[in-house]
């Protein structure tokens, strides 16, 4: 392995959203991922569409493969006595231990941070429990969706009056708690490396959440009521998207006046204009409807990507609506190398986007997601040196399954 994180191992009981990405970015920067799943028990994601038809769905989860890629697949199955010296043996092993179960999973295993800690002293120990390992619900079940509703993004998402709609995807599984998990270890591995010393990390994923809210919270604190607004936001008009002549959708968000100066001077050029021209972005905010009929008149003439073209060419922040299908065929992530195209044994060509940044060594390399257990004989006589004979008996007796 080669990047910034190699020569660092983790062991990572992590599963379906959160986790799983913060082992997913340490992966493709270099970092040696021993993913332990079961088929006894196995991983949500893996049973989660989309799955390519007419195949093994164990194996043919796209969902899965997202969050997966550059990581072994070690097989062990947890419910076996026998599997918690092997656990512990490759806790060991390693620089780093991940896991976002309930409270109480790693613990009934004899997994917790004092019995990793008598193993591997300077241990990473990460845990992203829904609300904490204390308190009244730390042993609630959390998902994206309920994460996203009790920590207020679902509240602040949707129409003005109208019931709350959500994001439409597990946010806070994609961004919030992996990103303040990803940032937890490296911070920690960084201060192992100063003072010889790991620690133990708890991350409440609620808590996680509530910081995307910042800015609500801070207006509630203050007395302000805060709800839903759809597109809008005080003192941006126009803000919004609006239906082009091809049926598709544009972004387009006037956060300065001369923002809206600039777009009522394109619409003048086709012959569209306002009775008043609301120059200041409080009269606009007064007369937020016209502003938006006015807009909205002038985008159902032209077809989207003329009406951002010409946007763009005078400074006037916009964007084309995409769909999924539009992104993967979008020229700019196929001229900036952000898609990698793996051949998948399953599922085939598997089109996987990469960390979203750029070093002087170019891009980051990439593995496909692993088949359960795939590297478990690897890692067994490799890491723990087992043999070939204790490897057969593990697996016959469903230890490593």
């Amino acid at each position: 392995m080669s990047g910034p994180l190699a020569g660092i191992r983790v062991l990572d009981f992590c599963w379906i959203g959160a986790g799983a990405l913060v082992t997913k970015a340490m992966g493709e920067a270099g970092a040696e991922i021993i993913r332990v799943e079961s088929r006894s028990h196995p991983d949500n994601l893996r049973l989660t569409p989309p799955f390519r038809p007419g195949t093994d769905g164990l194996e043919a989860s796209g969902y899965f493969a997202s969050r997966n890629p550059d990581k072994k697949s070690f097989a062990l199955n947890m419910s076996k006595p026998e599997a918690l010296q092997i656990a512990l043996e490759l806790a060991s092993n390693v620089d780093a231990v991940t896991s976002n179960f309930r409270p109480g999973v790693m613990e009934k295993w004899g997994l917790s941070y004092p019995e990793i800690k008598a193993v591997n002293e300077d241990v990473i120990y990460l845990v992203m429990p829904m609300q904490g390992q204390d308190g009244p619900h730390s042993s609630f079940i959390g998902f994206g969706s309920t994460i996203a509703a009790l920590g207020g993004l679902v509240s602040l998402s949707g129409e003005p009056g109208r019931t709350p709609v959500g994001t439409g995807t597990h946010y806070p599984d994609h961004v919030p708690n992996p990103g303040h998990g990803l940032v937890a270890v490296l911070a920690a591995l960084y201060q192992r490396a100063k003072t010889g010393k790991g620690q133990a990390i708890e991350l409440s994923q609620f808590e996680s959440t509530v910081n995307v809210i910042g800015s609500a919270v801070l207006a509630s604190s203050a007395g302000f009521s805060v709800e839903a607004v759809g597109n809008r936001k005080p003192g941006v008009v126009p803000r919004g998207t609006f239906r082009a002549s091809d049926d598709r959708w544009v972004a387009i968000s006037c956060s300065r006046d001369e923002h809206w100066l600039r777009l009522l001077e394109e619409m003048r050029i086709d012959g569209v204009d306002s009775q008043n021209a609301m120059t200041t972005s409080s009269e606009r905010e007064a007369g937020r409807d016209e502003v938006n009929e006015v807009v909205a008149k002038w985008v159902a003439g032209l077809s989207s990507e003329i009406v951002v073209d010409r946007l763009a060419g005078v400074g006037v922040p916009s964007g084309l609506v995409n769909t999924s299908a539009d992104v993967i065929e979008d020229p700019r992530l196929a001229e900036r190398e952000f898609w990698h195209t793996i051949e998948h044994p399953v599922i085939g060509q598997l089109p996987m986007f990469r960390l979203p940044f750029v070093t002087d060594a170019g891009r980051t390399s990439m593995t496909r997601p692993p088949l359960l257990g795939e590297h478990t004989w690897e890692i067994a006589s490799e890491v723990l040196g087992m043999s070939s004979d204790e490897y057969d008996r593990f697996t016959a007796a469903e230890v490593l399954y």
